[in-house]
């Protein structure tokens, strides 16, 4: 049983990761994430909408949780989520259109 232990620990320690392998991954994830998605028109446009309908209307479904009291804390981080992420979005963009126009 000893061998067995001792083979374990050696076999670990030849496969370990090395650290330019990690930074590969995290070169990989940082371009995977950071990269630009195109998206229709009409979609780009209503995405702040969506995000307030979402967080407005998740908000409401607390209202109707009845014994589910662990699922209350959720329903409202998720409403406050959306509802910030919308009038950021939305602050923003509008925030271009009128840098635009004074242009």
């Amino acid at each position: 049983m000893d061998g067995d232990i001792r083979m374990m620990h050696s076999d670990v320690a030849r496969k370990s990761a090395g650290l330019s392998d990690t930074q590969q991954l995290i070169k990989h994830a940082g371009k995977f994430v950071s990269r630009k998605i195109w998206l229709p028109k009409l979609v780009y446009d209503s995405l702040p909408y969506f995000y307030l309908a979402a967080g407005v209307s998740a908000l409401f479904a607390t209202l109707y949780i009845g014994n589910w009291m662990w699922v209350l804390p959720h329903y409202l981080l998720f409403s406050a989520a959306c509802v910030h992420l919308g009038i950021l979005i939305y602050g923003r963009r509008n925030y271009r259109r009128r840098e635009d126009d004074t242009d």
